[in-house]
């Protein structure tokens, strides 16, 4: 089955604007907007179940610590529920001096009427009314002309400023929304905006707010910004009015709608937290907010703490927030890929010495949201030696050299292929043990040594079992590893040795990496030993790398044998 021919069923549902000198993509965002929060009333309606008054309460500190000053808190003349908390709020002295509550309500005088019922003794408020203008409204829904839908909005904002009146004590802020904005001829939204404006006496002393929302995302992103630059340009007391965008994801373009809107002169942003909302969602606040703070943009909204907000929101709401959520998924800050792994790592040696934040594949430091580099590489079948060696070091301080990390990695690859699964940090550690370290018990064994100075050479005695029998060895050096290879007397050369501690304090354990190779055959293997003692996990893993040799069939435990004395 194929899709019908669009040309056929579908039309541009929005108007072309003129506007061929238009600024804003010449601009940049250099400020934050003031943020509205739409979690209580849009986002509400748009779950299963509504939040009760606790939720809605719990949900409205999470909002007010994030700092939105802005806060639509319901829609208290159609739910009780919503007068009862807006009650509970006011009464209960629940909102700070600088917040303003949000209430919305249909152009209706009863409505209105009972909305300001609900909001008698706040210290400040916005009321925000909507009707929509468009032609598909005007025409099937409402049943009005252009002058019909004019007057609708007309007479809402009379009754609302005479209803405000009555209660002199408030801070009262009055907001308009023309409905379906994006579908409503320029003309048409600017004439009824304009009438809204003058009844509420807009000035700078006096701010009204104007809404042009995207109510249904009918256009791509740059016609948006168009049509609000144009309301930007044209508008009636423009210095009076705060213009505010409320933006829906239909397209999949709130965000950049949003932006793009701030570009071309809107003031305010109008959104849920983590882009809850009606259908597919309202624009995502967070996404923005942090969009802006990666380009050295302080946003004004603090989601330093943004697991916690998570689990606010998801408690709330009854809704998950996805792994690959901007920014704030469990996933978003994770690389599987190998080639992923590999530059982050090199990144974060680079980072160590730097301010500004540049790090390969990571737009945003993890650690300003209040997490951790813990789940920045995990690896899987698609991972490799960059990544298993990043988990290595920044859990268990345990470098591995380039070559140990290639063949290691081969090794991670073949378990995570076999189990189809993520392989843990501490999983890898287990199997590098269970290869590198674990080897010092296979086919020779260090039952005892004793390390003595004698004329300024290390003096070792080892008790090494060999095929169930104990042999004495001993070896003359300048240091512990020379003097344990003189006992062992194999045809064996050191590429590679490295020590270091892998913990830290009273409890701390060494680690010793070293690489053998049999003389003459270019065969090499790496062991590794962890103790409290330094000396003793050298011998470890010189023990380690040797049995390793065997397995290889490079070397055989009649050779040390031959040695005992």
């Amino acid at each position: 089955m194929m899709l019908a021919d669009p040309s056929k069923k579908y039309r541009r549902m929005y108007q072309r604007v003129d506007l061929p000198d238009r600024q804003w993509p010449n601009n940049e965002i250099n400020k934050a907007p003031i943020w509205m929060s739409t979690d209580l009333r849009d986002g509400n309606q748009a779950i299963f179940e509504p939040m009760d008054i606790e939720k809605k309460f719990k949900m409205f500190q999470m909002l007010v610590k994030i700092g939105f000053k802005h806060i639509e808190i319901g829609f208290p003349s159609a739910s009780q529920v919503d007068f009862d908390f807006t009650r509970l709020l006011i009464e209960g002295g629940h909102i700070p001096d600088d917040v303003y509550i949000e209430v919305l309500v249909q152009a209706r005088d009863h409505l209105i009427t009972r909305t300001f019922e609900a909001l008698q003794g706040a210290k400040r408020a916005i009321v925000h009314i909507y009707n929509s203008n468009s032609p598909t409204f005007r025409q099937k829904v409402l049943n009005v002309d252009v002058a019909g839908a004019k007057q609708l909005a007309i007479h809402a904002a009379q009754k609302i400023k005479e209803q405000a009146a009555l209660q002199p004590e408030t801070d009262w802020i009055f907001q308009y929304s023309p409905e379906c904005f994006t579908a409503t001829e320029l003309n048409v939204a600017k004439d009824v905006c304009d009438a809204v404006t003058e009844i509420w006496e807009a000035s700078p002393e006096n701010k009204v707010i104007l809404n042009l929302p995207a109510t249904v995302e009918v256009s791509s992103p740059n016609v948006y910004a168009d049509q609000i630059e144009w309301m930007h340009r044209n508008l009636a007391r423009r210095d009076g009015v705060i213009i505010s965008v409320h933006c829906h994801n239909d397209r999949g373009c709130g965000i950049a709608a949003s932006e793009l809107a701030i570009m071309a002169g809107a003031d305010r942003v109008e959104g849920c937290v983590f882009g809850n909302g009606e259908r597919t969602g309202n624009v995502d606040v967070a996404a923005i907010a942090l969009n802006m703070y990666t380009q050295g943009v302080a946003p004004e909204l603090d989601f330093s703490n943004i697991n916690e907000i998570i689990a606010t929101v998801e408690e709330c709401t009854g809704l998950p927030v996805h792994p690959r959520h901007p920014y704030a998924g469990d996933l978003v800050f994770t690389a599987f890929s190998g080639s992923h792994q590999d530059a982050i790592k090199k990144g974060f040696e680079f980072q160590k010495n730097e301010d500004i934040w540049d790090m390969p594949y990571l737009p945003i430091d993890p650690k300003d949201l209040g997490r951790d580099y813990d789940a920045v590489i995990r690896v899987n079948s698609q991972s490799g030696k960059g990544g298993i060696a990043y988990l290595l070091e920044s859990n268990y301080n345990v470098v591995l050299p380039r070559r140990l990390q290639i063949e290691f990695s081969q090794i991670v690859q073949h378990v995570a292929d076999e189990e189809g699964v993520e392989v843990s940090a501490q999983q890898i550690w287990t199997l590098f043990k269970d290869t590198y370290v674990a080897a010092k018990d296979t086919h020779y064994v260090t039952k005892n040594y004793r390390l003595s100075d004698e004329n300024g050479n290390q003096v070792i005695e080892l008790d090494i079992e060999v095929n169930g029998e104990t042999q004495q060895l001993r070896g003359e050096g300048n240091g512990p590893i020379s003097a344990i290879l003189n006992a062992l007397q194999l045809p064996i050369d050191v590429l590679n040795y490295e020590e270091r501690s892998i913990s830290s304090g009273a409890h701390a354990k060494a680690l010793a990496l070293v690489e053998l190779q049999v003389k003459g055959t270019g065969k090499s293997a790496f062991g590794a030993g962890v103790h409290d003692n330094i000396v003793t996990s050298s011998i470890e893993a010189i023990i380690a790398s040797t049995n390793r040799l065997i397995d290889q069939g490079v070397l055989s435990t009649s050779q040390v044998v031959a040695a005992a004395v």
